[in-house]
């Protein structure tokens, strides 16, 4: 047996690494053309604050369907049930996102649960309704993505989120010249990028289903529906769970000093946290499609060093130097304060992107084990850390809100870590006694 190459784990992570990156891309380029608009502040805090956080709840139940899809779709019969799952799941959100923006819930939950802004409910409300089409095609395409990961076609991936963030480009530049109200701007953009992406999945994926899905041998035992919603429950909680730290963040920012500035520097500063985090999310995949192969572990788990090491390094090289002023004044437009506010703020969650390779590593080797009830638990955690610090600083009102929220979010996702490390203890001791033999 020859061991598993890191030339070839880094073959697998490469286009998957550039898809989140480009996908985590999307958010400062949003707030790049909306802080040039009029009324920045209040657009930015529209989208950051309300729409977004919402929209990312609605979707929390498809949202691990890659995951699923990447461990599940062996053979025919069970890709046929995940996309039963996808088609019923993904129309019965897409209902209920509708029902929130056009009735009365919008606005128990925009005033009442997250206590925005007034001046940021009516402009939120209209980037809620064109976000309209997000959860459908995420879940689609989300579910044909786990289908080219599993068969060797993750640069296809990759490919598909270059074309959502040229579309995203075009349509910001065509509404930005209009000179559109900034949250048309972002959701417009938005909705025509995860369009424009669903569909080219669904080209793409034909000749893979065609020629390599169908032809698998049937997976024996097979897989039903209740083996399916044992192993699929878990995940939904899990990013429901996660997702649930958005409206949470927004309500208490909302509920601290400097609530708007908050609000408006928050996409701005999570979002280029996320683009660093993006390369530890998309080793997930990479762990799952990877750690059955001989002699996995000892790679896999170098790899995952070298990650969170270097992720860590280069948000620290930027909080450090004019990078920092050059990302967040030069290019995201934002003003001299806010950038200070934003500069604090990097300082603040450098810890984020190393951890979210060692989540990946850990939660990889669960997924692989068909054990997720242990990253349910770890999200748990998260939230329980995460939200108690969020309550000590709405309690406390003496510290700008995006601190807390970044200080709130560190915390969750070290005690997460801690959790999953414990979790995966002893299916990592069956794997290293595996490459033994």
């Amino acid at each position: 047996m020859s061991p598993l190459a890191l030339k070839r784990i880094f073959k697998v992570w490469l286009p998957l690494a550039a898809s989140w990156l480009l996908m985590g891309a999307e958010l400062p380029i949003l707030s790049a053309f909306v802080a040039r608009l009029a009324h920045p502040e209040i657009n930015l805090a529209a989208y950051g604050g309300i729409v977004f956080p919402i929209a990312l709840i609605i979707e929390a139940p498809v949202i691990m369907l890659l995951a699923a899809s990447t461990a599940l779709s062996k053979d025919w019969a069970s890709y046929q049930k995940l996309r039963t799952y996808m088609l019923v799941a993904g129309g019965s959100l897409t209902g209920l996102h509708l029902l929130i923006a056009l009735t009365p819930i919008y606005y128990w939950i925009a005033e009442g649960l997250l206590g925005a802004p007034s001046e940021i409910i009516e402009p939120a409300r209209l980037g809620l309704l064109i976000m309209t089409p997000w959860t459908w095609t995420i879940a689609y395409r989300r579910l044909n993505q786990g289908v080219m990961i599993r068969f060797g076609h993750s640069d296809v991936v990759g490919i598909g989120t270059a074309l959502r963030l040229t579309v995203d480009v075009y349509v910001l530049a065509l509404t930005f010249s209009l000179k559109l109200p900034g949250i048309v701007v972002a959701t417009s953009a938005v909705a025509s990028g995860v369009t424009s992406e669903a569909i080219y999945s669904a080209i793409r994926v034909r000749p893979i289903l065609r020629d390599e899905l169908k032809p698998a041998p049937a997976v024996k035992p097979a897989l039903s529906y209740r083996a399916f919603a044992a192993f699929y429950i878990p995940l939904v909680m899990t990013s429901l769970l996660t997702l649930l730290i958005q409206p949470m963040g927004s309500a208490a920012l909302g509920r601290m000093p400097l609530a708007l500035e908050s609000l408006a520097v928050w996409p701005v500063v999570s979002g280029f946290i996320f683009m660093l985090r993006s390369m530890g999310v998309a080793f997930n995949e990479v762990v799952v499609a990877l750690l059955d192969e001989p002699l996995a572990v000892r790679a896999l788990r170098r790899f995952t060093a070298v990650l969170s090491v270097t992720t860590t390094g280069i948000i620290l090289l930027i909080a450090a130097t004019p990078l920092s002023k050059l990302w967040l004044q030069d290019l995201s437009a934002l003003s001299p304060e806010l950038t200070i506010l934003a500069r604090n703020g990097l300082w603040i969650g450098f810890l984020l992107p190393g951890l979210n390779a060692l989540q990946s590593w850990f939660q990889g080797v669960l997924l692989n084990s068909g054990k997720t009830r242990g990253i349910s638990e770890a999200v748990v955690v998260f939230l329980f850390f995460t939200g108690a610090v969020l309550l000590f600083g709405v309690l406390w009102g003496q510290m700008t809100g995006l601190y807390i929220g970044l200080l709130a979010f560190s915390a969750g996702m070290l005690f997460q870590t801690l959790w999953l490390f414990f979790r995966s203890r002893a299916m990592m001791a069956k794997l290293v006694a595996r490459d033994a033999l």
